[in-house]
């Protein structure tokens, strides 16, 4: 009989240990699962993790932990990695911490190598100086060319002897942190050669350009000379037919792009008579290199000019220009808009 009440309790201790594991498994399955859909405590907009090369998972975990993104175990995460079969196969890289997403969601993003994508945008008439500096300005770049001067960064970009004025096609750029600042430049420079190439066989007839540098450097001018859509082709118009006249084109922006440091803001009549090989009031023709990263827009313009007899622009002070077709009409209204002396 002892040995009967013996067997019973054991099994009824048994029993109890067994249904306290299921229940102790039950919960941590609830528990995990949650875990794995419940979103992370992402602080605000723009977060994101890096991992790098040889990082292990456990540092992984641990750095999202000091920043207080996670508070589970290393167990839960590498359960959750083993149950999506992403065990051994996350990507360096960095990534992004969006709101909402999960511990899947973001085990799934390093799984498959989704990292985050970055943009770095040319502005339509940029001077090259001005793309370096913005390029010196992102933090997320490798700048691999830090301090090289001008000659020996087109010789690393394998256009060894060239001008970079004009050569690099305003545009964004997406890429990713870590990228080389020679990388977003070479993708630059392909794409401008790409989208000149294309354009330039299909140009107006007759233009007075030689080449597709020569309609780059047009291209430029007219990128300086006006920022509406409006105006882009009829001022490339007026330059066309001046080179086709063989008259000075006689065009600020260039002029002052010759200036270089010296210009500080405004322009003189001394500075219209110091000849520079920029200077389009003593030089006849097209100046030697672009005087700014001309966009899509400016170079169709350029290549297809407006008809019309007009050889003159002022602006109007609002954006806008007058244009006239002989100089008594120009001088007019040079009168009204620069000098405020309308008739």
């Amino acid at each position: 009989m002892i040995k009967v009440r013996g067997l019973v309790a054991w099994r009824v201790a048994l029993l109890t240990v067994l249904i306290a594991a299921i229940a102790a498994g039950g919960w941590l399955w609830y528990d995990w699962a949650r875990f794995a859909r419940s979103p992370l405590a992402v602080p605000g907009p723009g977060q994101s993790i890096e991992v790098a090369r040889g990082m292990s998972f456990k540092d992984i975990v641990g750095a999202l932990r000091e920043r207080g993104i996670t508070r589970n175990s290393d167990l839960y995460w590498r359960a959750l990695a083993f149950q999506m079969q992403a065990s051994g196969r996350l990507h360096a890289g960095e990534y992004a911490l969006r709101a909402g997403m999960t511990p899947r969601d973001l085990i799934g993003d390093m799984a498959n190598g989704k990292v985050l994508q970055r943009y770095f945008t040319i502005v339509d008439g940029w001077s090259f100086a001005d793309l370096r500096r913005a390029l010196d300005a992102v933090p997320t770049i490798d700048h691999d060319l830090a301090d090289v001067d001008t000659t020996e960064l087109m010789k690393r970009l394998g256009t060894e002897g060239e001008d970079p004025e004009g050569r690099f096609l305003p545009e964004t750029y997406a890429y990713v942190k870590g990228d080389k600042e020679s990388a977003i430049l070479k993708r630059a420079r392909a794409a401008m050669d790409k989208f000149l190439d294309g354009a330039w066989p299909g140009r107006a007839k007759d233009l007075p350009l030689a080449s597709p540098y020569e309609a780059l450097i047009l291209a430029s001018i007219v990128e300086k000379e006006t920022g509406r859509a409006d105006e882009r082709p009829r001022i490339a118009g007026v330059f066309v037919r001046r080179l086709e006249q063989r008259m000075l084109l006689q065009t600020d922006p260039s002029v002052i792009y010759g200036m270089g440091a010296s210009y500080t803001g405004n322009i003189h009549k001394s500075d219209l008579t110091t000849d520079t090989p920029y200077n389009t009031y003593t030089r006849v023709g097209l100046p030697p290199t672009p005087i700014a990263l001309p966009g899509r827009p400016a170079i169709l313009a350029a290549l297809h000019p407006a008809d019309g007899k007009e050889l003159y622009f002022v602006a109007r002070g609002d954006g806008s220009h007058v244009f006239s077709a002989t100089l008594d009409e120009h001088n007019r209204a040079v009168a009204c808009y620069q000098l405020k002396r309308c008739k």
